[in-house]
């Protein structure tokens, strides 16, 4: 395969061309090759962020369970960094830059949100790159960290792993979330929110009216608001339906 296909954007050729250095004898050509017979459909940014692993590897194996000739030698740390660079970690834009806080503020909150690309919610939960972590109060929001999802493709229970990755946060937002997932991430005690996609800190700032103003029951008991100022609450929301 010498030509890159009609249907190739400049951006994916770039990501399989960067993937295919960091594998020891493996060239652009065979990296096609694989990436062909593993990904339905069309090779773009969106097919190559649900390559895993276990697609690589997998395809370095032969029928006798022993790597193929030309293959020996490929480790697990050289196809880790194939998927994150497949997945577009590292490539194009830079990642925002997380903040260390002094202190958390009171009465604020810890936030995920699912993104594939800069400072925006535009991921799935099982198939994000990775999740931005916000500290978010009334008056504050700050990206305390960045974490990639990468290393949950190791796990048994992917979703689990995911979950677990950000169980220190209360707030989940994410475009989509399967069933069985988001009983997951409940378990583990955060509250999801499906959401179309949008910048995050629009998303965070909407957030925040609704904080500062009749948070719903479930909100305000995060906020550490007393059972008492939670059913003055839902009164006054009532009495504002009504009016």
């Amino acid at each position: 395969m010498d030509s890159q296909p009609p249907s190739m954007n400049r951006e994916t050729a770039l990501r399989i061309a960067l993937a295919a250095r960091a594998l020891p004898e493996v060239g652009v050509g065979r990296l096609l090759e694989i990436l062909y017979q593993r990904v339905e459909g069309e090779l773009n940014e969106e097919s190559l962020q649900r390559v895993t692993v276990t697609d690589l590897k997998s395809a370095f194996v032969g029928a006798d369970g022993e790597e193929g000739g030309e293959d020996i030698g490929i480790g697990l740390p050289a196809l880790k960094e194939a998927v994150r660079i497949l997945w577009g970690e590292g490539v194009g834009a830079e990642l925002p830059q997380a903040v260390t806080l002094d202190s958390v503020p009171s009465g604020s909150i810890r936030v995920a949100i699912a993104t594939n690309n800069g400072e925006r919610l535009d991921g799935h939960f099982g198939s994000c790159l990775r999740f931005l972590v916000y500290q978010v109060g009334v008056d504050s929001c700050a990206l305390v960290d960045v974490r990639s999802a990468l290393e949950t493709e190791f796990a048994e229970d992917r979703n689990g792993a995911r979950a677990e990755l950000i169980s220190d946060c209360q707030v989940l937002y994410v475009v989509s979330i399967g069933g069985p997932a988001a009983a997951k991430v409940v378990k583990t005690g955060l509250y999801p929110i499906k959401k179309s996609g949008g910048e995050a800190r629009e998303i965070l700032a909407d957030l925040q009216t609704i904080m500062a103003g009749n948070p719903p029951p479930w909100l305000a008991k995060l906020l550490g608001v007393s059972a008492e100022q939670r059913v003055r609450f839902e009164r006054s929301g009532d009495e504002a339906a009504w009016a």
